[in-house]
């Protein structure tokens, strides 16, 4: 049914997304499917790497992690922003034109206040990705 699978993680925070991160090994491994993790970064240093080369670097070793951790295939796709908080959503947007997923799973967190007028980075790309999504919490 599913052929690849996006997985947004942000590196800086990939230790609290434990949950997410098993619900999509387990989806691939059940449809024998791919999974793709997506980071985006900044060209300035940051927390995680001191430029994009690095950060790809880093995210490319977690994937392969991952993957064999779970057993199953994994790849890695490193998006860099000017503004990485600012052009979230539009950059997973692009990268799942760019990965040719068929079904984005993302960690999210129980709705608030704010929900209510602004959508959540993973409500905004089950509004407007051509891809299936998985909000795991």
């Amino acid at each position: 049914m599913f052929h690849k699978i996006m997985v947004p993680i942000d590196l800086a925070h990939s230790g609290k997304m434990g949950k997410s991160l098993l619900c999509a090994a387990e989806l691939a491994k059940t449809h024998k499917a791919e999974l793709c993790f997506v980071g985006v970064t900044s060209s300035a240093p940051g927390k995680v790497a001191h430029n994009p080369k690095e950060y790809a670097q880093k995210l490319e070793t977690f994937a392969q992690e991952q993957g064999k951790s779970h057993g199953v295939t994994a790849s890695s796709h490193a998006m860099t922003s000017h503004d990485p908080a600012v052009d979230l959503d539009k950059t997973l947007l692009t990268a799942v034109d760019e990965t040719g997923c068929d079904l984005i799973v993302m960690a999210t967190h129980t709705p608030g206040f704010s929900e209510h007028i602004w959508a959540s980075h993973g409500g905004h790309l089950a509004q407007h990705a051509k891809a299936s999504v998985f909000l795991v919490r």
